[in-house]
């Protein structure tokens, strides 16, 4: 038996499954609500059987629905791949990346793609910025090509390249009596109060692992939902912060933080550029991932040179 489903049916109906919305779908395709609702009507009374069901006020997807998205997954992403190959064996570098990073790695990738578009012009982006948890839902859902992360999960098959050093560091306000210390230990600490981030981000995991290891109690003063919060209430003089390195150039430069002298410090993270292993690997996934471990801390480092040595 076969099912006559196009693809525009399978963008319709991934749209559906990510939102679970008829109405954010439509948004995002640009279409009526009542054209996205005929669309998957059309796919069910095909395959008869239904692939959402709406309990209360909340759209779920059926069981046969769950295995209808895994398919218009594969099927749109091999789609896309064989796009980008036939465009590539045609001498045409083409391509579209949705790419994940952590608002730590914002900086820094920016950095990296205003780099990368100077010699692949044809290859476009996405570029979409996540706390912790939004990573991981973006490879759970297939939701970006590539995502740079600092700590992977060790539930999902993946495929993981580590490209660079990741340094936390402790900041505190300008001039602070500390910040004279050249020879500063975790042990001086312990009455200070720190504004950190919030329970389940990377940096937050990092820095618990950290200090429990070295058998010191961190004095958490305030929760912030993101580096750019912590920064501004450390330059207030609200408290310390541990933040990467890579976030903190501006904010050097001008002179609003200072990073302390720590002796057990920084924390010495890595990054990582990461896909399920499952993926159909497209030539600009291929491309970009090749230039993010080979060119990355040659590039950070010719902009930051007073930073070379941190990676």
């Amino acid at each position: 038996m076969s099912y006559p489903i196009t693809f525009r049916q399978l963008e319709i109906f991934n749209a559906v499954a990510r939102h679970l919305s008829y109405t954010r779908a439509s948004e995002e395709l640009h279409l009526s609500q009542p054209a996205v609702s005929m669309q998957i009507k059309q796919m069910e009374n095909l395959i008869d059987c239904a692939l959402t069901e709406k309990i209360g006020k909340k759209l779920f997807l059926t069981e046969t629905g769950k295995v209808m998205w895994e398919y218009a997954i594969a099927v749109l992403s091999s789609k896309a791949a064989m796009e980008e190959t036939l465009a590539s064996m045609q001498g045409t570098e083409k391509g579209h990346l949705r790419l994940a990073v952590p608002e730590t790695a914002n900086q820094f990738v920016t950095l990296l793609l205003a780099e990368f578009k100077k010699t692949h012009p044809g290859i476009s982006f996405e570029l979409q910025i996540h706390n912790r948890k939004g990573l991981l839902d973006c490879l759970k859902n297939n939701d970006s090509d590539l995502v740079i992360m600092g700590q992977t999960p060790s539930d999902m098959e993946l495929s993981i390249q580590a490209f660079m050093n990741n340094p936390l560091v402790i900041i505190a306000p300008i001039n602070h009596p500390l910040s004279n210390k050249k020879a500063i230990h975790l042990s001086d600490l312990t009455e200070i109060e720190f504004v950190v981030r919030e329970i389940g981000s990377g940096t937050r995991l990092a820095m618990q692992k950290f200090f429990a290891e070295h058998q010191i109690r961190l004095n958490t003063a305030m929760e912030m939902p993101s580096n750019e919060a912590i920064k501004q209430a450390v330059a207030a003089g609200l408290g310390f912060g541990i933040v990467s390195l890579h976030t903190l150039q501006q904010e050097l430069a001008l002179k609003q933080v200072e990073i302390l002298q720590v002796k057990e410090m920084p924390i010495m993270r890595i990054w990582y550029v990461v896909h399920q292993q499952r993926k159909v690997i497209t030539p600009a996934m291929a491309i970009f991932e090749s230039f993010v471990v080979e060119k990355t801390k040659q590039i950070w480092v010719e902009k930051y040179p007073e930073l070379a040595a941190s990676l």
